[in-house]
């Protein structure tokens, strides 16, 4: 289902996007407000954020298309991000689905990109801090960053031309890219491996046999109706979030202004982990033969996503490699059962999300009353020792999961009733664990003991 909403709100991005350049001007022309927002009036704004605020106010739907739109890419980048947890920590990614993973992969970098560049557009506050951003990381890159800077820009930042080309790969590169790896991915699926299931004594023991039968008759009996549904249910989430939960409110923001920033603010959650790694990373900066190597915005901007991404894309091939597993795989791991893969994919996310909570470090001193320095202090201490603490605890909760299922499997399972035999002797009634006939007798049975095996 992950899979499922991440196309539908591509679908979704795509008809609402469509909507929007309509009325877009991508330029970066001073021109001068005259709009019914009262407190701009008469400001000098780019002919982009006026466009936008023409949008927002005058244009019939307008806010509520833009609204969608920006909800439909948050949820995009969220259900990408839910389908690489889920295919981890099941083993949905060895063969011969090594492909499909890194497809996923590269979708979540590709969302990353497409969002940031939409969150861009408007030429207001925010879109000048991620523009700041994105020259100071330009200008971080040994030797060749200042040209490549003035390369992306046009000239000195922030230039005039920035906005038009970000406008260009933002309606039609990236869409076209994404468009096509989905329509690759929905091919790999389709046609030659299929997808991924848990065993069925499982599922069946969980929830009974006859509850099982009957959903996957549902399922696979009317899967265009399954679909279908789907899509209305996507969509309507997404209106009513673009209907009453307000997002990206450009005019309180204002237009950008060199020299200026907004306070309070963060970027989208997505692009929030490279906000916290650069807010906790020491200002260290190095003379390289009499060029700055500024380490302070070159590690955490573009060493750290860089290793974080290429371990996740290698990950598959790490693990054939240590294991020494490189047989076909159709039947999914149960968390419990992988303890290593389970604990290194709890450290990610605690790595992960520990980054991510870093770029509301200002807000957490100021909401709960901490200094600043301790705060972050503590963030740089705790993205190294959390990730070994959280892949301890895993590793050790999935060893306790399995050892209690042998024990039941070997000595039964613990009822609570207290039997008194002949002889006064007191003793607790064990129950056998069953398996139910349903699913022992089913044709995917024979399948998933041949895949384990």
């Amino acid at each position: 289902m992950f899979a499922q909403i991440t196309g539908y709100s591509f679908a979704v991005l795509v008809l609402t996007g469509v909507f929007l350049t309509f009325y877009f001007d991508p330029s970066m022309a001073r021109v001068t407000y005259d709009g019914p927002y009262g407190p701009l009036q008469d400001v000098p704004v780019s002919r982009a954020y006026d466009s936008t605020m023409e949008l927002s106010f005058e244009v019939r739907g307008g806010l509520l298309m833009r609204q969608i739109h920006h909800w439909a890419a948050l949820i995009f980048c969220a259900s990408i991000a839910l389908q690489l947890l889920r295919l981890f920590f099941t083993g949905g990614f060895r063969r011969p689905r090594l492909l499909n993973w890194l497809i996923w992969v590269g979708l979540f970098t590709l969302g990353m990109v497409a969002s940031l560049t939409g969150t861009i557009l408007p030429d207001d506050m925010l879109s000048g801090g991620s523009l700041l951003l994105i020259k100071g990381v330009l200008e971080s890159i040994p030797f060749v960053g200042t040209h490549l800077q003035r390369f992306v820009f046009g000239g000195d930042f922030p230039g005039d031309v920035i906005i038009e080309r970000v406008y260009w790969l933002h309606i039609l590169i990236l869409p076209l890219i994404i468009a096509g790896a989905l329509a690759h991915r929905r091919r790999l699926v389709t046609r030659q491996h299929g997808h991924t299931r848990f065993a069925p004594g499982s599922a069946a023991h969980r929830l009974g046999s006859h509850h099982v039968t009957r959903a996957r008759a549902a399922i696979v009996g009317a899967p265009k109706a399954a679909a279908i549904a789907m899509f209305l249910f996507t969509c309507g989430v997404l209106a009513l979030l673009g209907a009453f939960v307000q997002i990206n409110a450009i005019w309180q923001f204002g237009p950008y202004e060199p020299g200026a920033i907004t306070a309070g603010a963060v970027p989208g959650w997505y692009m929030a982990f490279l906000d916290g790694a650069v807010r906790i990373m020491p200002g260290w900066e190095l003379d390289v033969a009499g060029n700055p190597l500024t380490l302070a915005v070159l590690v955490p901007a573009i060493v750290v996503p860089g290793v974080f991404f290429t371990a996740l894309a290698l990950w598959p091939a790490a693990e054939a490699v240590i294991t020494g597993d490189r047989a076909e795989h159709h039947v999914l791991d149960r968390p419990r059962d992988r303890p290593a893969r389970t604990g290194f994919g709890a450290a990610g996310m605690t790595f992960y999300g520990l980054l991510w909570l870093a770029a509301a470090n200002d807000q957490i001193a100021l909401n709960f009353h901490l200094d600043l320095f301790a705060v972050t202090s503590f963030f740089r201490v705790a993205i190294f020792a959390g990730p070994v603490i959280a892949f301890v605890i895993t590793n050790r909760v999935c060893h306790y999961l399995t050892r209690r299922e042998r024990h039941e499997a070997a000595h039964g399972r613990e009822t609570g009733r207290i039997v008194m035999d002949a002889q006064g002797r007191f003793s607790e009634i064990h129950a056998r664990p069953d398996r139910p006939q349903a699913a022992i007798d089913s044709p995917d049975h024979e399948l998933a003991t041949t895949a384990k095996e």
